[in-house]
């Protein structure tokens, strides 16, 4: 395997995406060494592999409770390790995991790794009301440490405020209509942006049923 030899880690748009996806799906262990990545989607480890300029190749591993086996990289870099405990990650971060230092030009990057790792975006027509279509931009956690520290940080830079809600060892923060847009121009900033295609088709295909006109 090879791995890349890093004096320093510097932020950028791309990196802020990659550590969204690793704070969601990622893994530090406890060696002080290596980082790993699973997703079901192989297309969004072989963006992270590029940005990160990783030769590793794609194994497979058991996710979440089921023996379904997901897409997964591990790769060994002291330096990127070290650097993203300094920002708030740890290994076993699932329920521990509070702030993160982030900075404000890249936090939307950041936030669209994270939408795209734990986050999910639905959309219905409520029969309750005649041609009311109503849409959520979500973010789960098992940490609502975490989650607070999310909407504290988008009510600061967007006023938005969200709905916190507890599950079964979940934590889900939710934005309805208004407020989800104003979450989705932000994440897809630009045409070109680093992120999983499946789910921006998802949200563009259901702005179109609806008739909202919004370019992302």
């Amino acid at each position: 395997m090879s791995y890349p030899r890093r004096e320093k880690v510097k932020w950028s748009a791309d990196l802020a995406y990659v550590v969204g996806l690793i704070t969601s799906d990622g893994c530090l262990s406890k060696n002080g060494r290596h980082i790993s990545l699973t997703s079901k989607d192989e297309d969004l480890l072989n963006t992270v592999k590029k940005i990160l300029g990783l030769k590793v190749k794609t194994g497979y591993k058991v996710c979440g409770f089921s023996n379904h086996k997901c897409p997964n990289i591990q790769f060994g870099d002291v330096i990127f390790y070290r650097w993203l405990e300094s920002i708030g990650l740890m290994p076993k971060k699932s329920k521990i995991i509070g702030s993160l230092k982030v900075p404000k030009k890249y936090f939307f990057d950041f936030l669209r790794g994270l939408f795209d790792g734990d986050g999910c975006f639905y959309s219905y027509w409520d029969k309750r009301w005649k041609s009311s279509f109503m849409y959520y931009v979500c973010f789960c956690s098992a940490s609502k440490k975490f989650l607070v520290w999310l909407q504290k940080s988008l009510f600061e830079y967007l006023k938005v405020k969200g709905d916190l809600k507890t599950g079964t060892n979940i934590w889900d923060l939710r934005f309805a209509k208004r407020e989800g847009l104003k979450i989705i121009k932000k994440m897809y900033h630009s045409p070109d942006v680093k992120c999983l295609g499946r789910k921006k088709k998802k949200i563009i295909a259901a702005f179109e049923e609806s008739g909202v006109k919004v370019k992302i």
